[in-house]
């Protein structure tokens, strides 16, 4: 039950419509499709709770329009990104009118996700990759500046020569090509990789050597809840000569990441929403989080990962949002140099 603060927040037979800027399928309807009914439930005065989809532009258009509600804040309006929202603007897209900063983050929602290799060259990880830098690599991708983005710029930091064959439909088709043989280099997010990877592995056809990690309430890179026994990425290079976990590229792996994995979903209100309804809604996904059953539910649908309010959201946010000027330029260099990208 809703006290305080949040009591004088009373929603009571308003709708909060719950927008994402995606079309009815994929992970982010099936996100807040989860948590839309939770939020009627715990919201003081319990209002219907419905998803608004606005599709269009890789999201850009959504989050563009979501830019001009901020005057919304009076709870019912509430705005659910990806990290396909987050790319565009830590690369200055041009057609990127949003700004982070004048929102809200009440919810950080993660995921994570596995690299995978042959047997053939599995076999030879021992918590490096200085055996296996003389090795040429294929890798299925849907293109340098989507979520590929971060094992792209990883695989680059470990010194491996990958020849990524662009244009991929989805990480489904990339795991196809893997199991044809016409790739050696793969990755999935969680989810898939335990519906679609784990058999391979258990068949002996597949060899995980690394995760992308999670972070904790500190902003840390710590290992993946779901994949505990697999190191991270992080200690991998570390592990790796010529790897840096500091300087330029470190910076801009973390800030990709955290945007693509670590805080991949967010739920945010606008600029205008006070601050006892940020805490309304912190107050009501605490009692949800909080819940007998919840954490089953949670894990079938999204995954064993954090579900972050209150502080841990803003830093989440921060992190997945921010990226310095060096750090950005790097990205950028890095796409115009090696796949003739520009944000033009």
């Amino acid at each position: 039950m809703a006290t305080g603060g949040a009591m004088a927040q009373d929603l009571s037979g308003k709708t909060v419509e719950f927008t994402i800027p995606f079309s009815e399928s994929g992970g982010s309807a099936q996100w807040a499709n989860f948590y839309a009914p939770l939020l009627s439930g715990a919201l003081p005065g319990n209002p219907t709770t419905v998803v608004r989809y606005r599709p269009g532009a890789g999201s850009t258009e959504g989050a563009n329009w979501f830019q001009g509600q901020q005057d919304r804040g009076d709870g019912t309006q509430i705005f659910g990104d990806s990290g396909s929202t987050k790319f565009p603007y830590l690369l200055g897209d041009p057609r990127v009118r949003y700004e982070y900063q004048e929102w809200k983050p009440v919810l950080a929602s993660a995921t994570g996700g596995v690299v995978y290799l042959p047997p053939e060259l599995g076999e030879r990880f021992d918590g490096d990759m200085d055996d296996l830098k003389d090795e040429p690599y294929l890798y299925g991708s849907q293109g340098a500046t989507t979520l590929d983005l971060v094992p792209l710029l990883a695989f680059r930091m470990l010194g491996l020569t990958v020849d990524p064959v662009f244009g991929v439909e989805g990480r489904g088709d990339g795991r196809l090509m893997f199991e044809r043989g016409e790739a050696n280099i793969d990755y999935q997010t969680s989810s898939a990789y335990l519906a679609n990877v784990q058999p391979l592995v258990d068949d002996g056809l597949a060899v995980p050597i690394f995760s992308w990690g999670a972070l904790d309430d500190a902003g840390n890179i710590v290992r993946d809840p779901t994949f505990p026994d697999l190191p991270t990425f992080k200690e991998v290079c570390e592990a790796t000569e010529g790897c840096e976990t500091e300087g330029v590229a470190w910076d801009a792996y973390k800030a990709f990441f955290v945007a693509g994995f670590a805080n991949q979903k967010t739920i945010f209100l606008p600029s205008s929403a006070s601050q006892e309804m940020v805490d309304a809604y912190t107050q009501a996904l605490d009692e949800i989080i909080a819940a007998d059953g919840f954490a089953e539910a949670s894990n079938e649908v999204l995954g064993v990962y954090a579900q972050m309010t209150g502080d841990a959201a803003i830093e989440a946010t921060r992190q997945a949002t921010t990226i310095s000027d060096e750090a950005k330029q790097y990205v950028l260099d890095w796409l115009q140099e090696d796949y003739g990208i520009t944000m033009e």
